[in-house]
């Protein structure tokens, strides 16, 4: 199990990494100026490049996770509120992560109408989300 656990959290960061990086090359895009269509495209590009491989990775991060729920028992019983708490925190980064992808739906087809300050403050919830992740895993405060 250890293992599992193992690659479970080298995915984990890996995902969180690109979830880290994806929304700063929004601000990008939202400070292209009109009619800059070459730097619009390359940003394009490598956003969409780096959504496919963070989503590669975010594959064998929730399976191994569904592996170690199983593996270490479903969190029934008192004491395991913390894990039900987690699974939330999970839910809303997969959430975060599909708005990721609308997101960048939208700047291709070019509706995007949010300014940089909002992708600015958009950037900071997979820290948060992290945060609460860890906290919930190690401290297990219920």
């Amino acid at each position: 199990m250890l293992w599992v656990k193992s690659f479970h959290i080298v995915f984990v960061v890996s995902w969180f990494a690109g979830l880290f990086y994806l929304p700063r090359i929004f601000v990008n895009l939202a400070m292209v100026e009109p009619g800059s269509v070459a730097e619009r495209d390359r940003l394009l590009a490598m956003a969409a490049k780096l959504l496919r491989f963070t989503t590669m990775l975010a594959v064998p991060a929730l399976g191994l996770g569904f592996w170690l729920w199983l593996g270490y028992g479903i969190g029934q019983g008192p004491g395991n509120g913390w894990l039900h708490a987690k699974l939330a925190v999970v839910t809303a980064v997969v959430l975060y992560h599909a708005c990721c992808a609308l997101l960048l739906r939208g700047f291709a087809a070019g509706t995007n109408r949010r300014g940089h300050r909002w992708f600015r403050w958009f950037n900071e919830l997979p820290v948060l989300l992290l945060l609460a992740a860890v906290v919930l895993v190690v401290v297990k405060p219920f």
